[in-house]
This record gives C-alpha cells, structure tokens and sequence, in this order.
C-alpha cells in the first residue's frame, strides 16, 4: 500500500459516536491525533472487565458450566482393549465402510471360505452379489441339525452417505440402494464342522460353470468332499431341485484317528489336491485321479509335537506345503520325501501357532498368529534346513505386532496387495493392517496419540467372538467374517 501524505490525515474535534466519521479542522494546519472511538465507554483504565457473550466474566461462566456438564470419559475407546461397562454396546460408525451388512443363522458358522464367481474380477459397482459356503455348530444334543450351507448373498448395496460432490452424483445413479437378498442350499450333516475349503476348476465345457469342491473336516475326525456345483447353478436357474444323491459326498476320508482343523486345496493342482492335519499331528495328502475317485496316500506326515492347528500349500510350488502346530512350529515339507518328514523346521511362538497365510503375491512371506495375540511376517529365504553337523540361527520376523491381547483366530493376506493383511483375534476385532507403513526411529509407536496402537494399522471393527475372515478376491477390499454373532 501507499503511503499517505500526512496532509491526508484530519483530527477531529469530538470523540467519535455512532459511526460518525473525522471531520476536517479547520483553524489549524498541523496535523492532530484521532482520539480513542471507544474512550468514552469506560471511566478509567482500572474498570477494565472482561466479560463474555451473556455479560459474565468468562471464567465464571465456564466453571458453571462444567458444575453442570455430564461426564464424559475422554479417553479413545479401542475395541479388544477397553472393556465396555454393564449396559453399554458399540455401534459401528458407517460413514467409514463402503458397504457393510450383517446375517445370522440358525446355528453359528465359525468357518466358511468365499467362491469363486463368473461376475468378473475387480468389481466395484453396487449392489455386490457374492457366494460363500460355511459349515455349522450345532449344540452336541442336536448334532443331527449340523448342515453344509451354499449360500448367496445379493443385493449388497453401498452405504447410504450424504453426498455433497455434485461431480459424483452421476457415477452413483447406477448403485441402486436394494434390501440384502440370502438365499442359501443345505447338505445334510450330522457333525459340526472344524473347518471347510472349497476348491474349483474349469470344466471341459467353457459355456458352463466351473466344478466345485468343499471338503470339510468334522468334529467327528472325518473329511467330507462335495461337489456343490449343482447347488450353485441352481440360484441363477429357478426351479432347479437338488436330489438327495447331489446332497451326497463324493467322498468320505476317514484316515484320521482324532479331529482336526488344518484343511488347504492346492492352488496348483487342478482336478483337486488336498491336505488334512489332525490333533495328533499327523498330516494326510489326498488326490483325485482322473477317473474321479479320491485317493489318500496313508503314510502321513509327522514330526510335530502337538496339534497340526492349519495348513497352506505354497502359491508357487506344487510340491511344498506348511504346516502350523500348538508346538510353537511352523514346518515347511515336500510331498517327494521319502522320510515323511519336514525340510525345515522354525519355532516362531513360545505358545501355540493358530493360523498362517502365505502371501500370493510374494512367496517368500509367510503370516503368522499365535495364541498369545501377538501376529508375525517371516522372510521365508531366511529359513535354512537344519542338520546335525550344523546349527543355523533363529530367524526373526520382518514384522511383528502384539497390539491383539487374546489368541489370533485368523490370518489372510490382501488377494492383491502384498502390503495388506486382515487379522481376527479371540478380542472380538478384525483388524486392517498396511505393512507399507514404516516407522522411524524418531518416531512414537503410539499413533494420533493414543498408547500402543501401531501405525500400520488401518481399521479396526467389532465383531462378537470372531473366528475366520477372508477377502473376497473379485470385489476390491471386500472383506468377510464370522463367529459366534454371525456373519459380516
């Protein structure tokens, strides 16, 4: 701005009021001084008060203010870490998921796996429509009510959002907000499920939908396959009735002493391989042959010293394969040995390893979590088979978190981010994880101020006694789980 020459300036001859504006002097030619607009409201410097909107002192008024105020705990809540007080239930906040829907069953399913779908991958219009199968637990003096569930589950609509970005009105016209729609097929059981997997692979027939497997293992120590694929086709065919023979397994496996939870297909073999752990530690191979019938190889594997607790073959090779124990190990094996036994072996927990995932975007990353909460990622180039004229040193995890104060109940990695893992825990969380987040030395592991919540986790929601989560490898960021509450 320009200065001002000082003839500019006027001194005026009264104190201002009422927005009256300096008028010039006229008897004097230097140039005078405005005098104080606000001089006249107060007697003198010392009567100075201050005083708040409603004329009190501000200090008075905020003191009254908080005699009267209710009590609010200030502190963050973190579900699985702050217990909640007699009476008081979480409700989720839904303006931070995309799409978010609740279900119950008759009886709680505590593991399903995803199927796969002809909808197309990458999917990111509503309402999402997704399949899944789940076995279920039925009280012990009803065991006969258990059933194999083939679900579908459409009309999955985005939450509903106020949406202020005009630009995006257009884009969302097309997401119809719909009621969810469950329509589901039942196979008879007559023993909970421990775990089940399902498995597909593509008919000699490209017009028609690929072939289906679950094998489920049961409180009973048996392993059921089924091929469901008539159960599927049936939702998007009205009418179509299941006989009582299609409802039947293909196959009864019962070359296990005891029950188990450890079940994988391979990824690699595609008329369907299988594995199957159980309570004494012994691991069986099974294998379709061409001609359809199911062959189980009865040498098993062994070596651990306690429970086989899960199972994965490796994404890359068709011949090896990890096992996890409530001996703290994880073992890594090749179906080829002769001796039946590991190629190598890690303590990884001091208490028992629950559950693992191997990475298919990186298949040297192998997850793990424990009974004692605390979840783990190893680089498995750092394992080396031992011998006896050599001793190796244990390797440490690239990462490793204890953020989960009870046992963790599931593992998976992102379908296609290397970086994303989500994590179930017996402190009723299922939780987000970005690996790609580091951490510096001079930073605080607490993050946005809050004690013991590391950086790299993303999300955390509240789910009644969870037990198994997977993503949903079409729909990006998908994520679905289940337990004691049902599933979400």
């Amino acid at each position: 701005m320009a200065k001002r020459p000082a003839e500019e300036f006027y001194a005026p001859s009264d104190s201002l009021k009422k927005g009256e504006r300096p008028i010039q002097a006229q008897d004097n030619d230097e140039v005078g001084a405005f005098e104080d607009e606000f001089e006249d409201e107060f007697e003198s410097e010392d009567e100075i008060f201050e005083a708040g909107v409603d004329g009190r002192p501000d200090i008075e008024r905020e003191a009254e203010e908080s005699r009267d105020a209710m009590e609010v705990d200030q502190q963050t809540f973190i579900p699985g870490r702050s217990k909640l007080k007699a009476g008081e239930s979480l409700s989720p906040d839904t303006s931070t998921y995309e799409m978010f829907h609740t279900l119950s069953t008759p009886w709680p399913c505590l593991s399903f796996d995803v199927v796969w779908d002809s909808l197309g991958g990458n999917r990111k219009t509503y309402p999402a429509t997704l399949y899944a199968v789940a076995g279920t637990q039925a009280e012990s003096n009803r065991a006969k009510e258990n059933e194999l569930m083939v679900m579908k589950l459409s009309g999955l609509s985005r939450m509903d959002r106020d949406r202020d970005e005009e630009s995006d009105d257009d884009d969302e016209d097309g997401d119809e907000s719909t009621e969810p729609i469950l329509e589901t097929k039942s196979i008879p059981l007559t023993s909970t499920t421990n775990r089940v997997r399902a498995h597909q692979y593509p008919q000699s027939d490209p017009s028609k939908i690929p072939t289906t497997f679950t094998a489920t293992m049961t409180e009973a120590a048996e392993v059921l396959i089924h091929d469901i694929t008539p159960h599927l086709s049936s939702f998007d065919n009205p009418g179509t009735m299941i006989t009582l023979q299609q409802s039947k397994p293909l196959a009864t496996l019962k070359m296990h002493r005891a029950e188990g939870f450890a079940v994988d297909w391979s990824p690699l073999i595609a008329q369907g391989k299988l594995l199957t752990g159980d309570n004494e530690g012994k691991i069986f191979v099974t294998t379709c042959e061409d001609s359809g019938r199911w062959i189980t190889d009865n040498r098993p594997f062994t070596g651990h010293q306690g429970s086989v607790e899960d199972i994965q073959w490796s994404p890359n090779e068709k011949n090896v394969f990890a096992s996890a124990s409530s001996d703290g190990t994880v073992k890594v094996w090749d179906v080829r040995s002769k001796s039946r036994k590991p190629a190598v072996s890690v303590t990884v927990s001091s208490t028992d390893v629950n559950v693992m995932s191997w990475s298919h975007q990186t298949a040297h990353l192998l997850a793990t979590g424990a009974d004692d909460g605390e979840w783990a990622v190893w680089d498995l180039r750092q394992w080396k088979p031992s011998s006896s004229n050599t001793s190796n040193p244990a390797p440490k995890p690239v990462a490793s978190f204890n953020f989960n104060k009870e046992q963790i109940t599931s593992i998976e990695w992102h379908p296609t981010d290397d970086s994303i893992v989500a994590v179930a825990a017996g402190d009723n969380t299922l939780t987000l994880w970005d690996l790609a987040v580091e951490l510096d030395d001079e930073e605080s592991r607490d993050t946005a101020g809050v004690q013991d919540v590391p950086p790299q986790l993303l999300f955390v929601h509240y789910m009644e006694m969870v037990k198994e989560c997977h993503w949903h490898p079409q729909i990006p960021g998908c994520v679905m789980g289940t337990g004691g509450g049902g599933f979400g």
